[in-house]
C-alpha cells in the first residue's frame, strides 16, 4: 500500500524553498484566492499542495474476496484490500490493478467503481473499484506477509488495517446479494469508523448516472 497513512494525523509537510529557483518562500494568500500558499517572492511561483489519490480494488472470485496482510508499517500484520498511491501518467483503474499485482501477485479486471472516500485528516482520497480475479495465481508481494481468498463471513474485522478499509468492506458486505448497483461516497474520520454521507444507487440493469468531472 506504499505507506498509505504514514502521516496519519498530520498535515502535509510545509514547503520552505521554491522548487523553481530555490529561494525561500513566503506564506501568503495569492490574489484572487482564499487560502494561504507557499509563494516565492523572487520568481512569484505559487506552490500548491493537494490531496493524494489512493486507488484500490476489491478482487472477487466466486463469492470470495482477496485480502492482503501487510508486511510494512504502518499497521504491520493487519489486513487490507490492495491499494496504494497513484503514479504519474496512470489512470485510477490502472493504479488499482498495478497495486493488486504488486501486493498480491494477482491479475484483475476492473469492472465497476465501488466508492470514493475522503480522508481530510491525512489529505487523501480513496478511489475503490470492484474487480474480478482473472485466475487463482496469487501470492504475497513484497509488501504483504500473506494473501488469502476469504468468504464474507471470514473477514477479520478486528484485524483490518485502517478505518477506511473497514468502512468500505462493511458497505460491501451490506451490498452483497442486492439487486442494485451502488457507488458509495463519504468522509472517514480518524476517531470514528463512519462517515458523513452514503451512496448513490441505480438499478443494475438501468442506465448509469452521468458524472461531472471538475476542471483541474
Amino acid at each position: 500500500m506504499d505507506d498509505v497513512h504514514a502521516n496519519s494525523g498530520c498535515r502535509m509537510p510545509s514547503i520552505n524553498f521554491c522548487s523553481q529557483c530555490g529561494s525561500e518562500v513566503e506564506q501568503k494568500i495569492p490574489l484572487g484566492e482564499t487560502l494561504l500558499r507557499a509563494v516565492c517572492p523572487a520568481c512569484q511561483m505559487i506552490h500548491y499542495q493537494n490531496p493524494k489519490i489512493v486507488a484500490g480494488c476489491i478482487p472477487e472470485w466466486e463469492g470470495q474476496i482477496l485480502l492482503c496482510r501487510r508486511a510494512i508499517e504502518p499497521r504491520l500484520g493487519l489486513w487490507t484490500f490492495p491499494a496504494g498511491f497513484m503514479e504519474l501518467g496512470e489512470s485510477t483503474e490502472e493504479a488499482a490493478a498495478r497495486e493488486t499485482l504488486e501486493e498480491a501477485n494477482a491479475t484483475v479486471t476492473i469492472h465497476s467503481l465501488y466508492g470514493i472516500f475522503s480522508l481530510p485528516h491525512v489529505s487523501q482520497v480513496y478511489v475503490v473499484y470492484r474487480a474480478a480475479l482473472q485466475d487463482l495465481e496469487f501470492g504475497p508481494g513484497e509488501e504483504s506477509l500473506e494473501v488469502r481468498l476469504m468468504s464474507i463471513e471470514s473477514i477479520p474485522w478486528e484485524h483490518l488495517a485502517f478505518p477506511v478499509i473497514r468502512e468500505t468492506l462493511r458497505r460491501y458486505v451490506e451490498d452483497v446479494g442486492t439487486t442494485h448497483a451502488q457507488v458509495h461516497f463519504g468522509t472517514v474520520s480518524p476517531s470514528r469508523r463512519s462517515v458523513v454521507n452514503s451512496s448513490a444507487s441505480w438499478l443494475s440493469n438501468g442506465p448509469s448516472p452521468s458524472i461531472n468531472h471538475p476542471a483541474e
